[in-house]
């Protein structure tokens, strides 16, 4: 290690450096590199770079133990600050406090004035390489025009093609010309063998691809790995019997933005035309296998309505033997009971939180539309999640459920779609889906919403229209204060609220569930409100009303110091330049080293402002 003098840096391009060795395995999410696969990346733009001159990296070490940062350091050909240099973390702190997000890598990058260009390095470098150099607005806005401006003429070969290579590789080694591939539907595979989602999918694309070669489909599959080790790639590309970009090849991340790879896996479907005719197609593969080929928009819409049509109570229930449901008392009732009827699937998500939110509103919807109407029944999907909690999550609710740890569960959540977000599907009395968003017109409109159809609901729709003429466009000097998960939330009398429709949405006033029309504060944010909670004259409290806009009162401070770490300030813009708006009274009362009498300094500091400051 030979010390070089800070002079000979002076004028040049500088990237400074935060790694350390992966402390985790191998996996792949957008916007997240690790530093083995980063690294290698750089090096290589490094050593291309490096002969002009005019480019160097400056590697700081956030390890705490000096033989890791030997270990790291000693695979980069660039600069170091010495592990035991005191200027090595004080960099660190710096890193932290400034710019670091707490991922590694992290990599800033200095112009040759010393004036910091990119806080994204990593990113830059990941997605543009060497072709992004001197990494300014100005290159990076380029490169970002000639990426549209190819769009435009997209073909095979402006997807696949690079200055470098004109061919795809197969599992034995041999290089087939990108040209043979002109013509056919190709199927850009997007996967990390060593994510669970792509271990599951693989096998299924690998059928699907056998059965369209057999039956002589001009079809092929183009694998666009993101692993990180080759070996692994190897190994598991030898049991796909398609072609593939080569490991590590500097177009896969190319393609990960120009198809702007969200989730993997990703099946991108380019026509034989050189255009992309679908960007994700993994749930229909997973969906119709075969069946949906070509993949084209019509096809798509052939099967989809087919399934549709041909879906029955007894087809989305019964797997097998399983063909009952339970209710409380665990007694099973048989899925042919239920035929007719109208169902709700009632799909709670991966934590448990959001069902306390939606259940009691279901629960209170349950019993009015049962009186109403016999003929309705829900059913509670529960997860693996759940199987510690069923008894206690059924025990408060008044329906049926899927046995604890039912093989249907995992099946109906694969069927549907379910995310992490608790779900309501609705199915009619003829078996066929109504909706797979219940959930909103339930939370929104309750019973009224019955039977969750689409002309139901465009009746309410209008009624709503109807109800909004002669509303104020907008609505001024309305103040609110109201608390919501140990918070005040508060928007300013001078603010103004606008009227807008917007999708589902929590009222800050009480707190309900909201959709439509709505009126917000544009400055505040996600200040939202139901218009009833802003129209609605309080006749119990005359001085709380003028010209029919109601206003709430501020809660009173509670001046104890047993409270001060639950006062939430609203700092003014001039008090504090590193605190404004809102804060936690702790944080803003070692700002300004208040002692445990702070309330009363608080006070004769801000005088009449004393109004913002609230207990929790």
């Amino acid at each position: 290690m030979n010390p070089v003098k800070v002079d000979n840096l002076s004028g040049k391009n500088i990237g400074l450096l935060l790694s350390r060795p992966d402390t985790f395995s191998n996996s792949w999410y957008p916007g997240c590199v690790s530093s083995q696969h980063f690294i290698p990346i750089l090096v290589d733009v490094y050593n291309e770079l490096s002969p002009q001159g005019n480019f160097e990296i400056i590697f700081v070490s956030a390890e705490t133990d000096k033989y890791s940062f030997i270990g790291h350091f000693s695979k980069m050909p660039w600069l170091a600050i010495p592990f035991s240099d005191l200027e090595r973390r004080r960099l660190v702190n710096r890193f932290s406090q400034k710019w670091w997000s707490g991922g590694f890598p992290y990599l800033l990058i200095f112009d040759g004035n010393g004036k910091i260009i990119r806080k994204n390095g990593v990113e830059i470098i990941r997605n543009y390489g060497v072709e992004g150099y001197p990494f300014t607005e100005e290159r990076i806005t380029l490169l970002k025009e000639q990426e549209e401006a190819s769009k435009k003429a997209e073909s095979l070969s402006s997807i696949l093609v690079s200055p470098s290579r004109d061919f795809l590789i197969s599992n034995d080694g041999k290089k087939v010309p990108i040209s043979e591939l002109e013509g056919k539907t190709v199927a850009l595979y997007f996967s990390f063998f060593t994510n669970g989602l792509c271990m599951e999918f693989t096998p299924i694309l690998v059928e699907v691809y056998e059965k369209l070669k057999k039956r002589g489909e001009n079809f092929e599959v183009v694998l666009v790995s993101l692993d990180e080790d080759e070996e692994k790639y190897k190994e598991d590309f030898q049991k796909m019997p398609c072609l593939s970009l080569p490991f590590n090849d500097k177009r896969c991340n190319k393609m990960v933005r120009y198809f702007q790879v969200r989730k993997l896996p990703m099946l991108v479907i380019v026509g034989p035309d050189g255009k992309t005719l679908n960007p994700n197609v993994v749930e229909l593969v997973e969906d119709h296998g075969v069946q949906a080929y070509p993949f084209t928009p019509e096809r798509l819409e052939e099967v989809e309505k087919a399934k549709q049509e041909a879906q029955t109570l007894e087809s989305v229930l019964v797997l097998g033997e399983l063909d009952f449901v339970i209710d409380k008392e665990g007694t099973q009732i048989p899925v042919s009971q239920l035929v007719g009827k109208n169902i709700l699937l009632y799909f709670p998500d991966g934590t448990g939180n959001d069902s306390y939110g939606i259940l009691p509103k279901m629960i209170n919807v349950y019993h009015e539309i049962k009186a109403k109407d016999d003929a309705f029944e829900v059913i509670f999907i529960s997860d693996e999640n759940y199987y510690y909690l069923f008894e206690e999550f059924f025990s408060e609710m008044p329906w049926l459920a899927f046995p604890c740890g039912d093989e249907r569960s995992e099946f109906l959540r694969r069927s549907f779609r379910i995310s992490l977000i608790s779900t309501v599907i609705a199915i009619g009395p003829t078996g066929k889906t109504i909706t797979k968003n219940a959930r909103e017109p339930l939370l929104v409109h309750g019973a009224d919403a019955y039977p969750f159809t689409e002309e139901r609901l465009k009746e309410i729709e209008a009624k709503l229209e109807e109800t909004v003429e002669g509303w104020p466009e907008k609505v001024k000097h309305v103040h609110f204060t109201k608390t919501k998960m140990g918070m005040h939330v508060r928007c300013k009398e001078e603010h103004e609220l606008v009227l807008a429709r917007r999708p589902l949405y929590d009222c800050y006033v009480c707190w309900e569930a909201g959709s439509g029309w709505s009126y917000h504060c544009e400055e505040c944010g996600n200040f939202i409100l139901h218009p009833k909670c802003v129209l609605v004259e309080d006749k119990e409290d005359k001085d709380g009303v003028e010209d029919g806009k109601r206003s709430f009162p501020i809660r009173p401070i509670v001046q104890s110091q047993d409270t001060h770490p639950n006062v939430l300030v609203d700092v003014p813009f001039d008090s504090n330049p590193s605190i404004r708006g809102w804060t936690n009274w702790m944080d803003w009362r070692q700002s300004k080293s208040v002692e445990d009498d702070g309330i009363d300094q608080a006070s004769k500091e801000y005088g009449t402002e004393m109004s913002n400051l609230f207990i929790i």
